[in-house]
């Protein structure tokens, strides 16, 4: 193993980095606790593995989580006990584990490492211990550097590296393969019906490639970096020192607001879960407004009604005193924040990464303009 997480404050600084680079989504980091304490618990090494470890032609998959984050309401509850969808019989842990295993018994292919396909509080750290429990090591890296709402959104669909087949396992043990796709957003759409079917997520397993092809396609060190992050803000912390402040440092961002959540709208969707915060400024930044747009993820921010920050670029919001990452499905009107921007990674700011992951691609009129440049003006 080249990094190995030893004890519970190794995991949760871990999964708080994940769920910081997040940026509002990646699944609710209370279950990547939850799935990583679950193999440290049985005498696992928990860690992950270097890219470099792997022979040219062994091969890799990719598990992921597709699926909203929104809260359940009592509708959905009402239908799910009409489907008999009563008794989950898996953990988002496992529904990886099945997921993989149903992908290489589907090709006939053993799978020797797991990618997870982006960085959040649980789609990240489940994919590891999904992994740990059917006795495949996890590569330091991702394919996202950060959480996104569609599958399309990564590096192998820039890299032009095929998804299908890919399989999926809800909680409940229902299970599909998608074997055939006219496009990658196509298969997303399907992917996230499924997940929405039955009532929240489904377990997937993709993106079977050689350990060459990983190689040209993954972002190293994510997941290190991840562990970095979230010692930081922990330590920082209980130094007395502001955590908000060295984590911006360490990642060469930029705190582009602070204040109060007075507003929260929000939708559950086709499978994603839509909506927009308003953060009323404070301090240095009184008399100023921040709305924030997400699709699962942030991904349009506005200064005072004009537009600021858009993806490829991220916006994290934190807890402002602490420095804890705060999701959106747990973002709440009251809550005093302070919001981060960073700045995207290279790959999805060259053309096609801006027409996958830039305004445009969610629906919004706006060119993509890199917060480096807005900041140094």
């Amino acid at each position: 193993m080249k990094k190995i997480l030893k004890n519970r404050q190794d995991v949760e600084d871990f999964v708080r980095g994940c769920t910081f680079l997040g940026t509002g989504g990646g699944g609710n980091p209370e279950k990547g606790i939850e799935s990583l304490m679950s193999e440290l618990d049985k005498g696992k090494e928990i860690g992950w593995i270097d890219m470099n470890s792997l022979a040219d032609d062994e091969l890799t998959c990719c598990p992921f989580l597709m699926g909203s984050i929104a809260p359940e309401t009592e509708e959905m509850k009402k239908e799910k006990v009409w489907f008999g969808l009563t008794d989950e019989k898996f953990t988002e842990k496992s529904i990886l584990a099945e997921a993989v295993k149903e992908l290489s018994e589907y090709t006939g292919k053993k799978i020797r490492a797991l990618v997870p396909i982006e960085l959040g509080g649980s789609n990240t750290p489940s994919c590891i211990a999904a992994g740990i429990s059917i006795g495949i090591p996890t590569i330091d890296g991702d394919y996202t550097g950060r959480a996104i709402p569609e599958i399309q959104q990564t590096t192998p669909y820039l890299n032009d590296k095929e998804l299908l087949p890919y399989t999926c396992v809800d909680l409940f043990g229902n299970i599909s393969i998608v074997n055939k796709s006219v496009n990658y957003r196509f298969a997303e759409r399907v992917g996230k019906l499924i997940s929405a079917a039955s009532y929240g997520l489904s377990g997937d397993a993709g993106f079977i490639m050689t350990a060459r092809e990983t190689k040209t396609t993954i972002i190293e060190g994510t997941l290190t970096k991840c562990y970095n992050i979230g010692k930081i803000i922990r330590v920082k912390r209980e130094a007395g020192e502001d955590p908000i402040e060295a984590v911006v440092e360490y990642l060469g961002g930029w705190i582009i607001g602070k204040g109060v959540v007075t507003d929260k709208e929000w939708e559950d969707k086709l499978g994603y879960y839509w909506g927009t915060h308003t953060i009323t400024g404070k301090d240095e930044f009184e008399g100023e407004e921040l709305k924030i747009w997400f699709k699962n993820e942030n991904h349009i921010c506005w200064k005072n009604g004009k537009v600021f920050v858009t993806s490829p670029d991220s916006v994290n919001v934190v807890n402002r005193r602490t420095g804890e990452p705060i999701t959106n499905s747990n973002i709440k009107i009251g809550d005093e924040v302070s919001v981060i921007a960073l700045k995207a990674v290279e790959a999805f700011k060259t053309a096609k990464g801006i027409d996958i992951l830039g305004p445009r691609a969610f629906g919004f009129d706006y060119d993509y303009s890199p917060i480096e440049g807005r900041m140094e003006k």
